[in-house]
């Protein structure tokens, strides 16, 4: 498959697979960070974070079953192949949150409703890719790296290989424990296990993350160019989406470009399923100055934090990064102080 497609293309195929399942996942399912959040805020029904908690443990056990069965090397990751920047993370993953919750949305969801109609959402996913590659590489790439110099912190890559030195099992081993105590966990409430179509698609969330692993580490392996090993995120890739929109005749396609393009696919076949497709616009101007505002944060907090919502929250954890369980617990802060200020101003926030 590689000899004849390529490794772009094959990585792209690849991509493009997974996301069309999350994006799947969002019309069908109602996979959603912000709304998982808002759920447990505001509407006292956690089922949607359940629904969350269970695809971490799917995609972590089954991620450590790749390493186990040798199909995977968690260390080259991207998400353990650099430093842990304990304040980057915290830092971004509280301007993500924030963003988020001013957008209404994050990169994933906000792709999702695009491909339901929502012309809303284009304005986020432009704004968030450009304020993505603008942090990377472009002008306040510069004020990044003054601010957060990388600089090694841990010697060990993972949480799962540190608990591997200090209980002499292997690290495989380790997190598959981990992924499957935490579907214990989720599956203890009587609630969730009753909502079976909630549990498919939280399974088929995890599996389209093991899958980017499974994929870009199997191109890795065997291809001849150097290859990232990685899984989805939605944050970068929405700028290299916007690059190779433009400059296809010099530029590659990638991983992340399919998994952007599958989101919408999915999303937009969901919709259809679901007799839900409308166009829909923004008649509000301070709407729209919000959306805009949060889509920027989320871009340039992303990029501190190495991943978004899903990066962080699910491709990350699902390696046992160090930096995960930060960022997600920053982004939970960020979106429930943007939400209090939405719907109480920050007045009443104590």
């Amino acid at each position: 498959m590689i000899e004849f497609l390529g490794e772009p293309m094959t990585l792209t195929l690849l991509g493009l697979l997974g996301g069309v399942v999350l994006g799947l996942a969002a019309r069908l399912g109602r996979f959603c960070t912000l709304g998982a959040i808002e759920d447990a805020l505001y509407g006292q029904n956690d089922t949607r974070l359940r629904m969350w908690g269970f695809a971490i443990g799917v995609a972590i056990t089954g991620t450590f079953a790749l390493a186990a069965a040798g199909l995977l090397q968690p260390e080259r990751t991207i998400y353990l192949s650099f430093a842990f920047q304990p304040l980057a993370s915290a830092a971004g993953g509280l301007m993500f949150g924030y963003g988020m919750a001013l957008a209404g949305n994050c990169g994933y969801g906000a792709l999702a409703r695009l491909g339901g109609g929502d012309l809303r959402s284009f304005v986020i996913v432009l704004v968030m890719g450009l304020a993505a590659f603008a942090t990377i590489s472009g002008p306040l790439a510069y004020l990044r790296v003054a601010a957060f110099a990388p600089e090694p912190v841990f010697e060990t890559p993972g949480i799962a290989q540190s608990l591997s030195g200090l209980l002499h099992l292997p690290a495989s081993v380790i997190g598959m424990a981990i992924g499957l105590g935490l579907l214990a966990l989720v599956l203890a409430a009587p609630a969730f296990r009753a909502e079976r179509g909630t549990i498919v698609w939280g399974t088929y969330v995890g599996l389209a993350i093991i899958s980017g692993w499974a994929g870009t580490q199997w191109v890795a392996s065997e291809g001849f160019a150097p290859t990232v090993v990685e899984s989805h995120t939605f944050a970068a890739p929405l700028g290299e989406t916007m690059l190779y929109t433009m400059t296809a005749s010099g530029r590659s396609l990638s991983f992340g470009v399919g998994s952007v393009a599958g989101v919408l696919i999915g999303a937009f076949i969901g919709s259809l399923i679901k007799g839900h497709f409308r166009w829909e616009a923004c008649d509000d101007p301070r709407e729209l100055r919000r959306q805009i505002a949060g889509a920027a944060l989320m871009g340039v907090g992303a990029v501190l934090a190495m991943g978004c919502s899903i990066g962080q929250g699910l491709s990350a954890i699902s390696v046992l990064a160090y930096s995960a369980p930060l960022v997600m617990a920053g982004i939970f802060a960020g979106a429930w102080i943007g939400l209090r200020q939405l719907i109480t101003g920050f007045a009443r926030i104590a």
